[in-house]
């Protein structure tokens, strides 16, 4: 089985039976293997070496461990009207037309659509998600650079949260994710007021899944998005129609790790201390 982790030889994406059976043939006394023998003992030991999985395999160090914490500590904190927490990203969905009408759906067959298909730009959508409440708000537009960045924060300071004293804002590293951004994009008085209502927390490097809102990306592409949507008008459409009805649904994210939990669960993963405690 030592083998059939390892990597394959020269010249070879991955193993396969029929090299795995001459590979055992080699290192061992058999003067031949079949494939159905390689197929069971790969089956008994829960190995499918010809797969593999992409992932994103983050550097856990103090820094990685400390925003980790600091996001996991604001979402087990009670909820606050006037100390909201709101997770916030972008993603970017390609806007895709239909060259021929699709034939509908009948009885006993599926709607069937055409293979070609044109391909009408991008757009990108902005996702705010209330941590404590069932409110989501999906804002499109055409880029997502530091101009669309600073109107995401006014309008989540001036419209989504006007009560609200600080609004606690979790999102990822992106270059245009900083208080510089709405310096660049704003008058200086205007940056200012923004900023004293707004406090951002930072998720670590490749840690996304620390984001509440990346699992209601998720939900918003099966739902809604999983399919060609022509031009950015029906997507505004399509969207504001989602986020409606998800809304009114009382839908939120049922989120369970806590500081607790990493600390078990990550325990080899943390840095140690330099200094022992007295």
């Amino acid at each position: 089985m030592a083998t059939a982790c390892s990597r394959p030889p020269a010249g070879c994406a991955r193993w396969t039976l029929e090299l795995l059976a001459e590979e055992f043939v080699t290192l061992t006394e058999h003067d031949s293997l079949s494939r159905e023998t390689v197929r069971r003992r790969l089956t008994e030991n829960d190995l499918k070496p010809w797969r593999r999985t992409m992932w994103c395999i983050p550097k856990v160090d103090a820094d990685y461990v400390a925003r980790m914490e600091d996001v996991l500590d604001l979402y087990a904190e009670a909820p606050d009207p006037k100390r909201p927490v709101v997770c916030f990203d972008e993603s970017p969905t390609q806007l895709i037309g239909e060259v021929r009408a699709p034939i509908p759906a009948e009885p006993g067959r599926p709607e069937r659509y055409d293979c070609e298909y044109k391909r009408n730009g991008t757009a990108n959508l902005f996702v705010f998600l209330d941590v404590n409440r069932p409110w989501r708000h999906v804002k499109v537009t055409d880029r997502r650079a530091g101009e669309d960045f600073a109107g995401c924060m006014r309008d989540l300071v001036d419209i989504h949260f006007p009560d609200a004293e600080r609004i606690r804002v979790v999102m990822d590293n992106l270059s245009t994710h900083s208080p510089a951004a709405l310096y660049q994009a704003l008058p200086a008085p205007e940056a200012r007021r923004l900023l004293r209502r707004l406090e951002f927390h930072y998720t670590p490097k490749h840690a996304s899944w620390l984001n509440m809102v990346e699992l209601e990306i998720g939900i918003l592409r099966s739902q809604c998005l999983d399919r060609r949507i022509e031009n950015r008008q029906s997507l505004v459409a399509e969207v504001d129609a989602w986020q409606m009805r998800r809304n009114a649904s009382g839908a939120r994210i049922n989120w369970m790790f806590s500081t607790d939990k990493a600390r078990t669960k990550m325990a080899r993963a943390y840095p140690t201390p330099t200094t022992k405690e007295s």
